[in-house]
């Protein structure tokens, strides 16, 4: 039995309730970050609970859990065929899964913290950078990503430090040429993977980055940062396109693969949220004009700020993580797309 009347289309729904999301509860603790597969049928987010978790993203069913990390898990990718996922956490190590059974295949083990993960264009390379600690300053290392599992080795190809504070995202460039940073800092840097030299700096935010995410053709890419701005750069100049200015931290920036849309999500810091309302907390989505930096709107529903933010690879829907330990999914409703 359909729950649609006779005749009535699906797609068409003319209730207010439309843009219901999708409630993930699997976590005991604040996200860190969420990742679409390339398909975008798989979603894994990453939490301070120690466990990142696959979910399927269009119903949000819970798909499982892997086990094996024993700190805060920061960030993750997953390889193309989304056959290999990597996780880097606050207990020093980089682990390498099976997607499908959960096993870890293999561990990079470092002697700090380790925060950002991502895998290069077709999966051969991948870059980790690991957080200061006692004396030793940030660093990022690339490491070779084996074909075969069986000789996955953790020969460190290249390691590049420099940069004062923690590295919080570390992004592959173009043609896996350059790689993009931004911290603690608040300087994005772009670096030369042959040659481990920075290449350009841009000192745009006032504060710490809390996020860089790459447009699809990987010509531009959008920043967040506590300085209550996200920013548009182009990628290969950083020059600074756009400002987009939020009344409120901003700890993720996301750019919409089909529409010249962003979303940027945050909210004051988790020690000021106790006392304030969840309204004055201000822990809603924001959309935003791309090109006009004007809002659009806003998605509410978190009851504590946003840490985490990820765009459906078809731009029908985005999920969004945070300090609440709840991940969700919000389907777009036909009302957005008439958006002009």
């Amino acid at each position: 039995t359909s729950p649609f009347k006779p005749g009535a289309d699906p797609l068409v729904s003319s209730s207010p309730a439309a843009m219901r999301p999708i409630l993930l509860k699997g976590h005991e603790r604040p996200l860190t970050f969420i990742k679409y597969n390339k398909e975008g049928d798989l979603l894994f987010t990453c939490a301070k609970d120690h466990h990142p978790t696959l979910w399927y993203s269009d119903d949000g069913h819970r798909v499982g859990t892997y086990i094996g990390h024993n700190g805060a898990v920061w960030t993750c990718d997953v390889s193309e065929d989304s056959k290999t996922l990597v996780t880097g956490s606050a207990d020093t190590t980089c682990k390498m899964w099976d997607t499908e059974t959960g096993t870890c295949y293999f561990t990079h083990q470092f002697e700090q913290p380790v925060r950002a993960v991502a895998l290069a264009q077709g999966d051969q390379h991948m870059v980790i950078s690991t957080d200061p600690f006692m004396g030793v300053p940030a660093a990022l290392h690339i490491v070779d990503v084996a074909a075969n599992r069986e000789e996955q080795t953790n020969d460190i190809k290249i390691s590049m430090s420099g940069p004062e504070g923690r590295i919080n995202r570390a992004l592959w460039g173009p043609l896996n040429t350059t790689i993009l940073t931004g911290g603690e800092d608040g300087v994005i840097r772009l670096w030369d993977v042959e040659t481990g030299k920075i290449l350009h700096e841009a000192s745009d935010h006032k504060k710490q980055i809390q996020h860089l995410s790459l447009s699809l053709d990987k010509t531009h890419f959008i920043s967040a940062s506590l300085d209550k701005t996200a920013k548009l750069f182009d990628s290969t100049t950083m020059e600074c396109l756009k400002t987009y200015a939020a009344d409120r931290p901003v700890n993720a920036a996301i750019m919409s693969p089909i529409l010249e849309h962003i979303i940027l999500g945050g909210g004051q810091d988790a020690m000021a949220v106790t006392t304030t309302s969840s309204k004055a907390g201000k822990f809603d989505s924001k959309i935003f004009y791309k090109i006009y930096e004007e809002e659009i709107g806003g998605i509410r529903g978190h009851f504590g700020p946003i840490n985490a933010l990820a765009w459906h690879p078809d731009g029908r829907s985005f999920t969004s993580g945070g300090e609440d330990g709840y991940a969700r999914i919000h389907h777009f409703d036909n009302d957005y797309f008439r958006i002009k």
